[in-house]
């Protein structure tokens, strides 16, 4: 039996801060909830493992449902060690899950990719791998960031239903353009196999996202990034995922991907429930030294962001979400509602019942950190990982 209690802390619930609390982990799961009286009245096993953390914070571990990279490792190396490396480097950043995201590329690579991290899944030993997101290759040409043109195609369900073999049904989320031919028999097959839906790298007009959310498309990805901006004669894509209460979506607070004063929009028209806090970071994201390559393209980081060294186009994220929680709290969001975004709201819209709060029952995964947003101690299924230093080479 593994028990470990972390006492003198404030618990962030996922729902409410409880202050001088303590948290009780067995064999995995969330044990007990209990004030800190309790504690001092409680007799504990002699194995239990008890942890002061002296007024910090305790929350659900961070949840990252569109990651890249980090740390000079990335999805695109298409190897079980470089996702392996990034499961451990996430977990000294708070990170106790999170769904690697795959670039667009051409078949046989993007397929290899898929196999490769879904046979990881599972043998991993910090964050845990919960499974695939695809960033394409169902998106706009005309949005494409700095997703490569030749990788991007029509929707095609054969090609969908060979991704699907591949991932041996580890791809939860999927980033798709709603305008596109086919999208309907599309979104029908992806909800057949219980994979969620994001809207995203979009040229959608308002009707094509609203027909999107019919087919259950119901959440969005990176917010006011890579789709049709709103305009007064027709909203288009990001007008609709503000308009409907129903639409979820993904935000980067870095603060450079969407200005800092747009979040008080984005907390006025849109139910905290509904935000998805997400990193988006790159390959090179925390790497200690070396060259910095994003996607096969050499990057460099100025101005907060990387860029393609060829051309200065913004290339995406240096985030992390710890930095991103610690934003939001600067951006006007509560410390509790800040939380709820990196942790219990990608949990409800990934459908991960038992992760995102600290509920008895639910994984015993936990991320303290101090009123200085630091990291102190991170449980992954009830135990501390191995920790791992950034990579000073790609």
């Amino acid at each position: 039996m593994s028990l470990i209690c972390l006492h003198n802390g404030v618990v962030l619930t996922g729902f409410a801060a409880m202050e001088k609390c303590a948290v009780l982990l067995e064999d995995g799961k969330v044990a007990d909830v209990f004030s800190e009286r309790r504690f001092e009245q409680r007799r504990f096993n002699a194995d239990t493992e008890i942890i002061d953390v002296q007024g910090a914070y305790i929350a659900s571990g961070f949840i990252d449902t569109h990651i890249h990279g980090f740390g000079g490792f990335g999805t695109e190396d298409g190897s079980a060690e470089s996702l392996f490396a990034m499961s451990r480097l996430l977990a000294a950043y708070g990170v106790t899950a999170f769904n690697p995201t795959i670039y667009p590329a051409q078949e046989e690579r993007l397929l290899q990719t898929v196999r490769t991290i879904a046979a990881a899944v599972g043998h991993e030993d910090g964050a845990r791998i919960m499974g695939l997101h695809l960033e394409g290759p169902f998106i706009s040409p005309s949005r494409l960031g700095v997703q490569r043109p030749e990788t991007v195609r029509a929707v095609d369900i054969p090609f969908m239903e060979r991704l699907w073999e591949a991932a041996e049904g580890h791809i939860v989320n999927m980033t798709v353009a709603p305008e596109l031919k086919g999208m309907r028999e599309l979104a029908l097959f992806c909800i057949k196999k219980g994979i969620v839906l994001q809207a995203g790298h979009t040229d959608a007009k308002y009707e094509n996202m609203v027909e999107g959310m019919q087919a259950g498309i119901l959440h969005a990805t990176h917010l006011f990034n890579a789709m049709s901006r709103m305009e007064h004669r027709n909203p288009n894509a990001v007008g609709a995922i503000l308009i409907h209460p129903e639409m979820s979506c993904e935000i980067i607070a870095d603060g450079f991907h969407v200005h800092p004063d747009l979040f008080k929009l984005l907390m006025r028209d849109k139910a905290i429930d509904r935000i998805v806090l997400v990193t988006d970071s790159l390959k090179p994201t925390e790497q200690a030294g070396g060259p910095l390559f994003a996607n096969g393209e050499e990057v460099v980081f100025h101005d907060g962001l990387f860029h393609r060294k060829i051309d200065d186009v913004i290339a995406g994220s240096a985030l992390t979400m710890i930095r991103g929680v610690k934003n939001l709290v600067s951006f006007g969001f509560s410390l509790e509602d800040a939380i709820k975004t990196a942790n219990f709201n990608p949990a409800h819209v990934m459908r991960y019942t038992e992760k995102g709060a600290i509920i008895p029952g639910y994984d015993a995964d936990i991320t303290v950190f101090d009123q200085d947003f630091n990291i102190q101690t991170v449980i992954i299924n009830g135990r501390r990982p191995r920790r791992l230093s950034p990579s000073p080479l790609v």
